[in-house]
């Protein structure tokens, strides 16, 4: 497996990353085409086997299935330590007005909501699922993460 450096983070991730919107339970969220645990599973495992140690999923993926079968996978056939493990943020996971959204309250929560689904006590790099089209990035998660 090939590894390149993953922008300015100062990670080194596989050239190919697996993206786990495929994960989930098929009853839950908009896409009826994803694999369940059972049926993932060995899709992640081989995965991981060949080398590829950069998972992306999201917190909406399957209403946050898709982190729970991420997580036990993770846990099950690879250290933590050497898996980049992205998630993102920003589409509705409750009810309220806070529930969606790049606010600091709103990336703080679905953070920790993705942290108890996924059962790590941290992501690597964190993003919005949402093209930002009204002022760059770095101004808005920098404004979201100051107090």
């Amino acid at each position: 497996m090939d590894y390149v450096k993953f922008g300015r983070t100062g990670l080194k991730v596989s050239r190919l990353c697996l993206g786990c919107m495929t994960y989930g339970d098929p009853a839950r969220g908009s896409h009826g085409w994803t694999l369940d645990e059972e049926r993932g599973r060995p899709l992640i495992r081989q995965a991981l086997e060949a080398g590829i140690n950069f998972l992306d999923t999201a917190n909406v993926y399957s209403d946050g299935t898709s982190e729970e079968i991420v997580g036990r996978a993770i846990r099950d056939f690879a250290r933590r330590d050497e898996v980049v493990l992205a998630t993102k943020v920003f589409n509705r996971m409750g009810p309220g007005p806070n529930a969606a959204g790049l606010s600091r309250k709103a990336i703080m929560a679905e953070i920790d909501a993705s942290l108890r689904r996924l059962g790590t006590d941290y992501v690597d790099p964190t993003r919005s699922t949402a093209t930002i089209t009204t002022r760059p990035w770095r101004r808005c998660w920098r404004r979201s993460t100051t107090s």
